[in-house]
């Protein structure tokens, strides 16, 4: 007889809105509640599929969670389990670990929320042995590897870890009781259920090692289509592996070259046509698009002189569309260069346009006081913010180039004096 579970982590219930405007307010309802909406499609998921287990490797919370309210949500998913049969097994992570209601959260016992000392739990699921070992943390550092911490597989079962880690580092998130995946495979483990890392990864090795990424993504950063994975321990202890998705708002960034757009219906059609094959591939219920057009367009302009209207219209676009939504444009289109020769263009923003591209934000000390402006924000940041500046000197170095070419294209923009022509 088969035995079944669902591996999760990372669920971050209630998390609070963080770079999402909330000037649409639809808009942060649906993102404000992702979070709990992903938790129950994973329950029903659970007991559609009959599973005999699910697994959670940590960050249940957001840190340090004060809400009653999302400790009995969770207890009303957990108890829906209990009462389908369904095990469920937690590790506390380093955002939980953080948690006041944590302690005080009362679970049905079908429930095991691993404590601060390893230990497992062995499961007899007809002619199959199981043993589930799991660990949790009180604080929420873990410099070390905590890998010697867990047992040595128990003979003649099949056996699974639960483990919080950001193996050996992963861009945007802490070190975290760090470990390769090669010392998980030598562990003698069937399958190690882990957690941190947002973005899901099957590591590859004699063992079954999943990063099951988180279900639910919570601003453009966390992009694309979040997912569970479903694992089955056939009858011969072989692991048949599934990834089912969960999201329910799932954040794209979608490219529009409007070069080819000489009119603002035409870049609207453009953009509307990339909203529409984007949405065609989601197969969340509802997309999150943030547009970036790019481009030399004689609309350059236009566009960034007239932001709002161009949001309007876009956002009437995309309600067409259907559950589409606009989370933010970002305009980096640019005014065609003028191939002309001989005498000097009459218009004098096209000409200071040309001076500022091609001599002002080369110039050493432009760059280096919007360097030192960007740095000194950065700076007087707490820690979880500072990754809009990139995660290395060369990342920051083009964020510079972005700010000082788009920072530019902008300010001539609002020197543009023509009405818009919108039509």
């Amino acid at each position: 007889m088969a035995f079944r579970f669902v591996h999760t982590a990372d669920l971050h219930l209630d998390s609070p809105l963080r770079s999402l405007a909330m000037r649409n307010g639809d808009l942060a309802e649906l993102i404000g509640d992702a979070t709990r909406q992903a938790l129950i499609a994973i329950v029903d998921l659970c007991i559609d599929e009959q599973v005999n287990a699910l697994i959670i490797g940590g960050d249940l919370y957001d840190g340090d969670q004060t809400s009653m309210k999302t400790a009995r949500f969770l207890a009303s998913q957990m108890q829906r389990l209990h009462e389908a049969g369904i095990a469920t097994f937690i590790i506390r992570g380093n955002h939980d670990a953080l948690s006041r209601i944590t302690q005080e959260l009362i679970l049905p016992p079908s429930v095991t929320v691993f404590g601060g000392r390893s230990h497992a739990v062995d499961i007899s699921h007809g002619d199959l042995a199981l043993s589930v070992h799991g660990l949790s943390f009180a604080k929420p550092q873990a410099p070390e590897s905590l890998l010697e911490k867990f047992h040595r597989p128990t003979p003649d079962a099949v056996n699974i870890g639960i483990m919080h880690t950001s193996l050996a580092g992963a861009a945007g998130h802490d070190l975290y009781a760090p470990c390769k995946a090669s010392e998980l495979h030598a562990w003698g483990f069937d399958y190690w259920a882990l957690g941190h890392i947002h973005v899901r990864t099957q590591h590859a090795g004699d063992r079954t090692v999943i990063m099951p990424g988180m279900p639910q993504g919570r601003d453009i950063n966390e992009a694309g289509e979040k997912s569970i994975t479903l694992i089955t321990v056939n009858d011969d202890r072989s692991l048949t592996i599934e990834e089912r998705p969960t999201s329910i708002a799932q954040f794209e960034r979608i490219p529009v070259d409007l070069s080819s757009a000489a009119t603002w219906r035409e870049a609207a059609d453009l953009i509307e046509d990339a909203m529409g094959v984007t949405r065609d591939r989601t197969r969340s219920a509802h997309l999150v698009g943030r547009l970036r057009l790019t481009g030399a367009t004689p609309l350059s302009w236009q566009l960034r002189r007239d932001r709002d209207l161009l949001l309007a219209e876009t956002e009437q676009r995309a309600e067409g569309i259907g559950k589409t939504w606009i989370e933010k444009i970002e305009i980096a289109t640019t005014a065609p260069i003028s191939t002309s020769t001989g005498n000097p263009s009459a218009d004098p923003v096209l000409e200071l346009g040309e001076l500022v591209r091609n001599d002002i934000i080369h110039q050493h000390g432009v760059r280096e006081a919007i360097r030192d402006l960007v740095k000194e924000l950065r700076d007087d940041l707490p820690p979880e913010a500072r990754g809009f500046s990139g995660d290395n000197e060369a990342a920051f170095e083009a964020l510079v180039d972005q700010l000082l070419s788009e920072g530019s294209e902008d300010m001539l923009a609002r020197l543009k004096p023509e009405a818009a022509e919108i039509g």
